[in-house]
């Protein structure tokens, strides 16, 4: 996959093309950029998928407080490198981009830019100025300017249609599993390690306090999760606790995110982990005293143990 920081001197051969934000690039979205490099394949062509960054979200008006994403822009590269597309085209998103028609879109970038003569919609996408761009618009433009317009039909789980909504709202609302499934991948969470109040090394469960590298990254339901932890290029196994601490922190001020590795020795201060979210297994509750916590941890730990086996 090359990826191409703006869409001037590309030179893509019959070039295949689908556009969104793809946040989290769930199985939805993988069943659009599926069919899109299927598409490329059949015509000769490169299959195209164009973003944008930031995210839209963050330029237009509207209120930001509680805005959240689940994937950064790192993430987002790495999973669509997997799914075998040729290009991945990121485009600054800017005030003025986002007052840009949908037909000049089409015609100033897409086409003249891109050299786009194959594009694949999903099944909601809107796009452009108020986005008033949708299948009607580009099937009149694809008429003007000789490309060809195809849309694919939702995706659906157990719970209704895929979408990064949804997803979100599952894990903020701590249903893990249902939105590991969705994702079709299990949900990760990077950042480092800061120094915490060094409580967990009191009752024999020392914790990585971890600081998200991303300000906008969803972080799961509050609780206790049996996770994943990869260092360098090791994966271990864990679990991690998201709350306000209650059982010692009477007056909370700040959500905390502790990790404990399972048979870790050694300094994780300063260095960069990622968190894999494998199971939710309780809310976060307040004990009356330290030792039925540390009861409490020895029992999670059992859990957790006998999850990740």
């Amino acid at each position: 996959m090359i990826i191409h920081d703006g869409y001037e001197n590309l030179n893509l051969k019959n070039p295949v093309v689908t556009m969104g934000i793809f946040d989290g690039v769930h199985s939805g979205h993988r069943t659009l950029i599926d069919h899109l490099v299927s598409r490329a394949r059949k015509v000769g062509g490169e299959a195209a998928v164009v973003t944008f960054n930031p995210h839209p979200r963050l330029v237009l008006p509207g209120k930001k407080e509680g805005l959240t994403f689940l994937s950064t822009m790192e993430e987002k590269k790495k999973l669509l490198e997997e799914s075998l597309i040729d290009h991945l085209i990121i485009i600054r998103f800017d005030k003025v981009l986002s007052n840009l028609e949908a037909k000049d879109f089409i015609k100033q970038i897409l086409v003249d830019k891109i050299g786009m003569k194959h594009f694949i919609i999903g099944y909601d996408h809107h796009f452009g100025k108020s986005r008033r761009g949708d299948l009607k618009i580009l099937r009149k433009c694809g008429e003007l300017y000789d490309f060809v317009v195809e849309q694919v039909s939702e995706v659906s789980g157990p719970g209704g249609i895929i979408s990064s909504t949804a997803i979100r709202e599952a894990l903020l609302s701590g249903r893990l599993e249902e939105a590991n499934t969705w994702l079709g991948y299990n949900y990760s969470l990077g950042g480092s390690v800061v120094e915490g109040r060094k409580l967990g090394r009191s009752l024999g469960f020392p914790t990585a306090n971890v600081k998200p590298d991303d300000n906008f990254k969803l972080i799961p339901a509050d609780g206790v999760y049996a996770v994943e932890v990869q260092l360098d290029n090791k994966i271990l196994p864990g679990m991690l606790s998201i709350g306000f601490n209650p059982t010692v922190n009477k007056n909370p001020d700040r959500k905390s995110i502790e990790v404990h590795i399972f048979d870790f020795e050694g300094e994780l201060y300063n260095q960069y982990i990622k968190i894999i979210f494998r199971f939710r297994m309780r809310n976060e509750l307040r004990f009356d005293n330290l030792d039925q916590l540390t009861e409490q941890m020895k029992l999670d730990k059992q859990q957790a143990l006998s999850l990740l086996t």
